[in-house]
Order: structure tokens, then sequence, then C-alpha cells
């Protein structure tokens, strides 16, 4: 599910962002994110957790404040796809950090499942003949940089997991988000234009890609290890493709079908599930 709803985000930036702005995007993205998880907390009735503002800070700059930035301006210059593509690359972040964390070991198994899923994400996109002009670098080199903040920030939402619920954890990222990107929306309010389809795009990736999504995607790190809690960045390109393909009008290659075999090989690797492991009888 994660997969899905991430894959179809940046659909939603490449509609969005050349409209309202990445600096106004980002900010009306963040505020629909903090105002779903406020209801919901609401609803659960769940406290806030005021008191560690402090270690969530960094938190909401590196997972939501920088990386919702970063994507929306690569959005302006990048194929969704190609974004997409470099989206995986936090998994492989994220799992060397986790490392040096000592939060997970670093095994030949989980380096290969990295590599294949590189390998089927690149069959999936299949990625044409882009010139390498300075903006199309420094768009993939943003991409990279918000990929490697997701990875690096992961292991350490994994240990707040453990003494913050998720809800409130989400919730308080999110607040503290959107006062460091308050600024940037103001300087870019004036030049955005507020179309009904940018302002659902922006609508479908605050509440549900980024306040909904996020919120599960802490509950996975809660449950899980960080790398197998991002291992649904593997599958982002194979979704990407396929709504760009459904509601776009995009082609589809063959190489989506064995690009996606690999893919699920690789979150398998990653996973640290044992393939050679008999089924039990019933």
């Amino acid at each position: 599910m994660l997969s899905a709803l991430w894959g179809a985000s940046f659909m939603f930036i490449r509609i969005a962002s050349p409209v309202l702005g990445p600096l106004v995007l980002a900010l009306l993205r963040i505020g629909m994110a903090t105002a779903t998880l406020a209801l919901l907390m609401a609803v659960m009735r769940e406290a806030w957790a005021l008191h560690a503002w402090r270690r969530m800070l960094p938190l909401a700059a590196l997972s939501v404040a920088v990386p919702f930035l970063l994507y929306a301006w690569a959005g302006l210059r990048l194929p969704a796809g190609y974004s997409a593509l470099l989206n995986c690359t936090a998994v492989l972040f994220g799992y060397l950090f986790s490392v040096v964390l000592k939060e997970d070991q670093l095994t030949p198994t989980k380096l290969a499942g990295c590599a294949v899923g590189m390998a089927g994400v690149a069959m999936v996109v299949r990625l044409g003949p882009v010139a390498p002009t300075p903006d199309v670098v420094l768009a993939a080199s943003a991409c990279v940089v918000a990929a490697a903040c997701y990875g690096v920030c992961t292991p350490l939402m994994k240990r707040l997991t453990r003494s913050i619920n998720p809800l409130a954890l989400a919730a308080g990222i999110h607040v503290l988000g959107l006062m460091l990107v308050v600024p940037g929306g103001i300087v870019g309010w004036p030049r955005a234009t507020f179309t009904p389809m940018a302002l659902f795009a922006t609508a479908m990736l605050g509440v549900v890609a980024s306040g909904i999504a996020y919120w599960v995607h802490l509950r996975l790190i809660s449950h899980l290890s960080p790398v197998a809690a991002l291992s649904p960045a593997f599958l982002v390109p194979v979704f990407g493709v396929t709504w760009g393909a459904v509601f776009l009008n995009e082609p589809l290659g063959a190489g989506i079908y064995l690009g996606g075999a690999l893919v699920l090989l690789a979150c398998a690797l990653v996973c640290g599930v044992d393939l050679r492991r008999r089924p039990l009888k019933p």
C-alpha cells in the first residue's frame, strides 16, 4: 500500500509543482498532512509528545521539510520515473546507516538485495536518453540527497518509536516540519497559480501520501527493522510507472515484468526472507 501511495506521489508532484512552485507545494503538502494527523490525534484521543520536540526537530528537517522541498524542485526538471528510481536509494542509505547505529547487520545477502533492487527499478523505469544538462544533474542530485535523508533518519525514528507512539511522533514531526517551510512558502505564494488540478494533486500528496502514509510507515518502523520498513521504496517505481500508464497514458515497456520480478526478489533479500525454507505443511 505504501509503495502504491508513494509511487503516485511523484505523478502528483509533476502535476502540482510547475503550477504552485516548489516552496508553496511543500508548504501546502506539509500543512495538509499536519491537519490530517492532528484530526487523527483528536479522534483517537492521543496525547501530543511535546516534551520530545528537540529530538523530533532533526527528523522534521530530514524526513519532511528537506526531502519534500527537494523532490518538488526536482519535479520541475525530471520525469516522475527518474525521481521514483532515485528514491529507492533510500533503502541503501538506510541499510548502511542502520549498520553504523547497530540497528542492523552487514550481510552479503542484504547488500545483494540492494544491488538487485537497483537493477530491477532500472529495468522498470527504462531510463531514456536524457541530456545530462546541469539542471538535470542538479535535479538528480537533489533526489539522491532527499533519498539519503529518508535513509539516515529511519533508524533514528526507530529509536524514537520505542518511547513515543507512532501517531504522536508523526504528528509532532509534521508540526515542526511545517514551521520550517512556512518562510519559504510565504516567499513563493505570490507566484503560485492555484488551479483545481494542482490543488487536488496537493491534497492527495498531503492527506494520503504524506499524512496517513507517514503514520503507517512509522507503525511499520516500530515493528520491523529500519531496512525492512524502507523496503517499500523498491516497489515505488513499479507503481509510479503503472499510475503513469493508467492515468497519463504513458507507454508500458516489457522491462516492467522482468524488473518487477527483480524488485520483489530484492525486497525478500533485504527483509531477510529465507527463500530456501520450505513452507509448513497443513
